[in-house]
């Protein structure tokens, strides 16, 4: 699977989740990096555990910020990602009993991370943007929007 390119349209508007976000990318793409350089053990452990440790950081960071924003949703998000958490936790076990999983687990991180992003995360950010940023829900604009926005006031005018 070729390395993952992080698009506009995986931003939800909040620069720390968005910043969070594209930092799983690149961490997913060192792991692509790592297994097909045929790495050593060591080098591979090391991008696997930052990778990992960072999505379970991420994952604590954006439920605090769904808890602050009163998300009504919050345990069922929580609940996706602790079963993801559990997921990518057995794949680093089965690396530390010696199978090779880098390439199982960056794929598998890509798929996950569009969906979860595109479904999932979406669902909070209005929340968020209204209860914590005070930001008026006719303001809540994705990209797409915002740029859809533009082009046609532009032709408009």
């Amino acid at each position: 699977m070729p390395k993952m390119l992080w698009s506009p349209e995986y931003e939800l508007g909040l620069e720390v989740i968005d910043n969070q976000h594209h930092r799983i990318v690149n961490y997913i793409n060192d792991l692509y990096d790592v297994a097909e350089e045929s790495a050593s053990e060591e080098q591979l452990k090391e991008v696997l555990n930052n990778l990992v440790d960072y999505t379970l950081s991420h994952f604590a960071f954006e439920e605090s910020l769904m808890e602050e924003a009163q998300y009504p949703d919050l345990q069922e998000h929580q609940l996706v990602h602790q079963n993801f958490s559990h997921l990518i936790e057995g794949l680093q076990q089965r690396f530390n009993q010696g199978e090779a999983i880098a390439q199982e687990l960056a794929s598998l991180l890509q798929e996950w991370l569009i969906k979860h992003i595109m479904t999932e995360d979406v669902a909070y950010v209005g929340i968020v943007k209204e209860n914590l940023l005070g930001i008026p829900p006719e303001k809540h604009q994705s990209w797409v929007q915002s740029q859809l926005k533009k082009y046609f006031q532009y032709y408009h005018n």
